[in-house]
């Protein structure tokens, strides 16, 4: 039978095309872990070193784009785009293009204003070579020049260019082209004229140092398009154009996408949502400012359960929320407590309607433009900023309060959906009072089929979360007791994306992972909150069989990790094992496999290798068909096995994915699918 099995981020597993697509759609580490040696070393004045700006850059890399790998190579892109939409925001940029070229290498231009190339009084050089060269130099502390920035630690482009082996920078500014180029983030001449023009605009070409980006110097398409999308919703009227040189159309044009909104928010909303079922037939959306702060709001309520709230401060995806979601968050219950208390509609219900009612259901996105935020920290995941909240708050209850008396029918339809949810909240309360309470009914409350690990230090642990009664007896006859805890599932856990909550705290596997790894479910007052302070293991390990069922489950847990333990997924805590798809023998010799690709390779080494004997392939379909000695060697050794690291690398892109591969919608699955897949022979 002829089926599509998907092929993403350079690994290819036949059979496991739902997994697959989704994993494409996060940040997978590939850790192959090996034991480390460490030499001791005479501590003495000479072991003190004072870095400047740059070497600090390339000694501590991870300190300025969070890791090098592939979040942090594509991370280089976004801090120089984030300069022409800088420009864009002061008004002086409409086009922005970035370039992948054949070498890997990144293009991106712009028609703003170009950077100064005038003498900078203070260093005596070139204000682009300034800019280029040192850390904390740009325009962004200038409020004359950008009242708002993303960029605003002034470390981006001099960054991106002290991890390139390579860049070149050309500017187009009052009639002229200059340029300058680079290597490792040191000048290699002085700015110079090399032309006249009629355009302007800045133009950066830089190729990342292998010597930094050592696991991964490819770039990823779908990356870099779902950030350039996410910023043309987010900045509307900007046109942004994507090319890959790498990849070539039918008609001999390159691959590449044109992102352009009219609407903005709305849009973006549309998009993000459009794989659930609306309530509603319009988003609603709605812009205005407060006290100096400029808010825009689109949100749209569905049917699912799932609170989806996606926050930006000067076009960052704040993912760790802060004083503009609060302000949000306190500006919505608010708002629609009012109008519900008033409309008579919760006159019936019984008990008090909690902040979380409002919001189940609820997709958002707010964007506020700050022109001082404070975040925490250059990766500027949360806003600090306590006098945002207010005007955010203020802001959306007036915007709110107008849109909710003009449509009294949808309004209408929200507090129903709100009614729904608190009687659905009091159900789940119920059952996650189940939940806690098993700690005083059953002793150490931990669940009977969990085989636990002799350890108590939790960085030291790790659960494997294994598939079927069968491949758990074998992993725990395999598993190091000292440090490794053997959890077996028993079949398909619940479908949570499409599960009322009281539902998922009366499934029993998933009342057994949550007890298992020692976490709580938040309390009557915050009802989504997880306290992980007490979590039993630090590395929590999937491993299901490499068929269809194993890749659904697998898909299963990993929706159930990302809606309901997001924290561990973004803590690093949640891992894939990988076991080998196959096993090449000839004679005594053997060799495992885990891609068609090396499995061809090793049948025509050992083929090639005499006339001992046929050479024979199994086909490992279930962990079970292995032997304790032969999982422990692939796939459990902390020596020898691979682990796949499961980080959110796109939140909109995470969430659009998950509700789109576990939703009720088929007609956007399907399209995902056929358009990811590739078509392969699959034994049935």
């Amino acid at each position: 039978m002829l089926i599509k099995a998907a092929n993403f981020s350079g690994f290819y597993c036949s059979k496991r095309g739902l997994s697959v697509s989704l994993l494409n759609r996060l940040f997978i580490n590939n850790m192959s872990e090996k034991k480390e040696e460490f030499n001791k070393h005479n501590y003495s004045a000479d072991s003190i070193q004072a870095l400047e700006g740059m070497e600090h850059v390339r000694m501590r890399p991870s300190m300025y784009i969070g890791d090098v790998g592939t979040r942090g190579l594509h991370h280089l892109v976004y801090e120089v785009v984030d300069n022409s939409i800088d420009e864009a925001l002061a008004g002086h940029c409409n086009n922005i293009t970035v370039i992948i070229n054949e070498d890997n290498s990144i293009t991106t231009e712009d028609d703003g204003r170009g950077i100064p190339v005038d003498i900078h009084k203070k260093e005596g050089v070139s204000a682009l070579e300034v800019v280029m060269t040192k850390i904390g130099a740009g325009g962004k502390f200038d409020k004359d020049s950008y009242k708002v920035s993303g960029g605003l630690h002034g470390v981006g482009v001099s960054c991106v260019n002290a991890l390139s082996e390579h860049l070149k920078a050309t500017v187009f500014r009052d009639g002229k082209v200059y340029e300058q180029e680079y290597s490792r983030g040191k000048a290699l001449y002085p700015v110079k004229e090399v032309g006249v023009t009629d355009k302007r605009g800045t133009t950066v070409t830089f190729k990342p140092d292998s010597t930094i980006f050592t696991l991964v110097l490819e770039y990823n398409y779908d990356t870099l398009a779902s950030r350039l999308r996410e910023l043309a919703y987010l900045n509307k009227g900007i046109t942004i154009h994507l090319v890959d040189r790498r990849a070539t159309k039918e008609d001999g044009e390159f691959e590449g996408e044109t992102f352009h909104s009219v609407e903005g928010l709305k849009e973006f909303i549309k998009y993000l949502d459009g794989n659930r079922e609306p309530l509603m037939k319009n988003a609603i959306s709605f812009e205005g400012e407060k006290n100096g702060v400029p808010v825009e709001v689109a949100m749209i309520y569905n049917t699912s359960y799932a609170e989806n709230l996606h926050s930006y401060v000067n076009n960052i995806n704040t993912h760790e929320g802060g004083t503009h979601l609060s302000g949000f968050r306190r500006g919505l219950t608010h708002t629609l407590k009012k109008y519900a208390d008033e409309s008579g509609m919760l006159s019936k219900l019984k008990f008090e309607i909690a902040g979380d009612d409002f919001r189940e259901g609820l997709t958002a996105i707010i964007s506020v433009k700050v022109q001082e935020p404070q975040f925490e920290g250059q990766t500027k995941t949360k806003l600090g900023n306590r006098e945002v909240s207010a005007s955010v708050s203020q802001a959306v209850s007036e915007m709110l309060s107008d849109y909710l008396e003009e449509h009294p029918d949808d309004a209408k339809i929200i507090v129903q959906k709100v009614i729904l949810a608190a009687q659905a909240r009091h159900a789940a309360q119920k059952a996650r009072e189940m939940v806690q309470r098993k700690n005083v009914m059953s002793g150490s409350g931990l669940p009977g089929k969990l085989a636990d690990c002799s350890e108590k230090d939790p960085s030291l642990c790790e659960i494997y979360l294994v598939e079927g009664d069968s491949a758990g007896g074998t992993a725990k006859q395999g598993r190091d007791r000292k440090f490794q805890a053997i959890m077996p599932l028993r079949g398909k856990i619940l479908n949570v994306e499409k599960a009322m909550h009281h539902r998922i705290f009366e499934n029993e596997e998933i009342k057994n992972i949550y007890t298992a790894l020692g976490v709580r479910v938040g309390t009557e007052e915050d009802s989504k909150a997880l306290d992980v302070s007490k979590l039993r293991y630090h590395k929590v390990i999937i491993m299901c069989d490499a068929d269809v069922d194993g890749s659904h489950i697998e898909t299963l847990i990993l929706t159930f990790f990302f809606r309901h333990m997001k924290e561990l997924v973004e803590g690093g805590n949640i891992y894939i094992a990988t076991p080998p798809l196959y096993q090449v023998k000839k004679g005594t010799k053997s060799k495992y496999c885990w891609d068609d690709e090396s499995r061809d390779l090793a049948v025509a080494e050992f083929k090639g290798a005499g006339k001992e004997s046929s050479v024979s392939v199994q086909r490992y379909k279930g962990l079970g068909e292995m032997n304790a000695e032969q999982l422990w060697s692939t796939t459990m050794d902390p020596g020898t096995r691979t682990l796949r690291q499961i980080k959110v690398e796109s939140a909109v892109e995470a969430d659009r994915t998950f509700s789109m591969l576990m939703g009720d919608e088929v007609p956007p699955r399907r399209a995902f699918i056929e358009k990811n897949a590739k078509y392969a022979n699959v034994d049935i």
